[in-house]
């Protein structure tokens, strides 16, 4: 069986911990897409991690981990990553790379950072991690897959080529220090030794492991709305970021993907910039950012402060309608415990008119939040461990979200630990 866990928003729904129970029932845990630019963040015995390129599945000892082909792989990142959850008492993990992977360059890094530098305040509020360089170099067919670096001339000729087009854009448009092709080189060659162990033909081994009946878990990164696609371009990231990529990012049968669960929030959170329609501002945003997740709401990553607002039902039940959602996880419920009422927003006002359909960027540039108000729980809800237990106000604003959404609510998690997750019979 293949299952793919997703965001159904913008990212930062908190999808580390029920990423991190999922992999507990699986053989094998996947990355199809996305880089080092976002983050899981893992609480368990080991103590609290924040994952930006292993799967979450190095925590189990029977897991194969992978790297998908659909993976912009920084090696250095993912070495320090590595050998960083090791050094803390994590058993060594398994981990497979795919030899058709393609290597995240610093030089990336270099024009990610660069090309916002020079947007200014118009600039895509970028991790600067080199994600959108490097995917134009996969789609303008220059970048260098991992099976390159072993046919060092190859790789030589192509670096050279490489560093020639760029330099003539570092020096012309961002009057910075040239590239040097054989400094470039001689880091890779470390970079790939390291390496070398783990590469594997990772679509050969799942596709076989399909063929026996294995359960196979695919992670994504980020969150519906910040598909290249389907999201809300421009500011969205540069890979594709919805469950039916999983089959392109790892290399499965489209049709071994049978279920895809949906990571929201109790609440809207997000890094970076984009359209929000029921975003928050001054004391009432700094209030739920204090009060969101364990150390409240700041990015894995970039540690920048997330913005925050209300739950928006319009946006998660378009996030959970292309995924092919069957089913939804809600998170950080007790992160609202602090209310005395709560808001959902339950549609949009655009030029005079309401709807419940999300809108294309230019349209949604124009949307006012339509909202109801319900009460708040009444009492702290981090704690209770059984769903029945929950304030009623708290069961029937997660009554209100499922109807809104969708979606069946399975899974609601009321704390940042493995263990605070409560099991829900959904109602649709």
């Amino acid at each position: 069986m293949v299952k793919a866990i997703v965001g159904a928003n913008w990212g930062d729904e908190g999808k580390g911990k029920a990423t991190d129970m999922l992999a507990a029932q699986a053989d094998v845990v996947v990355r199809f897409q996305g880089g080092a630019n976002a983050g899981h963040t893992i609480i368990n015995a080991y103590g609290k991690f924040a994952l930006h390129l292993l799967p979450s599945g190095v925590f189990h000892a029977n897991v194969t981990n992978v790297l998908g082909n659909g993976v912009a792989l920084d090696i250095t990142k993912l070495r320090a990553e590595y050998e960083g959850v090791v050094a803390r008492g994590v058993p060594t993990p398994k981990l497979l790379v795919s030899e058709r992977a393609q290597v995240l360059m610093p030089y990336h890094v270099l024009l990610d950072t660069y090309e916002e530098a020079r947007l200014a305040d118009k600039a895509y509020g970028s991790t600067k991690s080199g994600i959108a360089p490097f995917y134009s170099d996969k789609y303008a067919k220059t970048g260098i897959q991992v099976c390159e670096l072993f046919d060092e001339a190859s790789l030589k000729e192509h670096l050279e080529a490489v560093c020639a087009t760029k330099n003539i854009l570092i020096a012309h448009v961002y009057h910075q220090p040239l590239l040097d092709a054989d400094a470039l080189l001689a880091e890779l060659l470390v970079l790939r030794d390291w390496l070398a162990p783990f590469v594997a033909d990772t679509a050969k081994f799942l596709r076989q492991a399909v063929k026996e009946g294995k359960n196979i878990l695919l992670e994504g990164q980020l969150g519906s709305l910040k598909d290249p696609d389907h999201g809300i371009y421009p500011m969205v990231t540069s890979s594709f970021t919805l469950a039916g990529y999983g089959a392109i990012g790892a290399g499965v049968p489209p049709h071994a993907i049978t279920d895809i669960v949906a990571v929201t929030k109790a609440y809207s959170s997000a890094v970076g910039a984009g359209e929000f329609v029921s975003e928050l501002f001054g004391d009432e945003a700094v209030q739920l950012r204090e009060h969101g997740g364990d150390a409240g709401e700041y990015g894995a990553t970039t540690h920048r402060p997330r913005r925050v607002g209300w739950f928006d039902c319009v946006a998660t039940r378009y996030g959970c309608a292309v995924q092919g959602a069957t089913e939804a996880v809600l998170t950080a419920v007790d992160c609202l415990s602090y209310l005395d009422e709560l808001r959902l927003c339950v549609g949009y006002e655009i030029n005079g008119v309401v709807t419940r359909d999300f809108p294309v960027t230019p349209l949604l540039k124009k949307a006012k939040p339509v909202y109801v108000t319900v009460p708040g729980f009444g009492r702290e809800v981090r704690g209770v461990r059984d769903y029945d237990a929950l304030p009623q106000a708290a069961q029937n604003y997660i009554d209100l979200i499922e109807k809104e959404i969708e979606v069946p609510i399975r899974l609601v998690s009321n704390g940042p630990k493995r263990e605070e997750i409560l099991v829900r019979t959904a109602k649709i």
